[in-house]
């Protein structure tokens, strides 16, 4: 029967949660972080109403960006559109059809933006 390696650390009270392969804070951890998506580098911002109730929903999908840049990101494009969203799976969604406003923003920021669906 083999011993389980017990990993280290895994809370400091210095600054809670650690990581625990690379015993650094959550928040700075890169071991399990994803990498950039690797698309074709066009943002792509398009609408959709299937399964939210007949309710619009814009997505923005293909922002190169990871983790709390893409947060940060999401939030401010909320803050612009005056609606509520979230983000899922690199996807952000903002509430209502705003997709030409997200163009301009995004265009704004130095982005390749397409619009793209009906």
């Amino acid at each position: 029967m083999s011993k389980k390696n017990s990993g280290g650390l895994v809370y400091s009270t210095e600054f809670g949660r650690a990581c625990p392969e690379c015993s650094n804070p959550i928040d700075d951890c890169m071991c399990g972080q994803p990498e950039a998506p690797q698309g074709d580098g066009i943002v792509r911002v398009s609408r959709e109403s299937k399964g939210r109730g007949g309710k619009v929903v814009t997505l923005v999908t293909g922002i190169p960006l990871v983790g709390a840049e893409l947060k940060t990101l999401a939030k401010e494009l909320k803050k612009k559109c005056g609606t509520g969203g979230a983000l899922k799976d690199g996807v952000v969604e903002i509430q209502g059809e705003q997709r030409d406003l997200l163009v301009a923003e995004l265009t704004k920021r130095g982005f390749t933006v397409k619009k793209s669906g009906g």
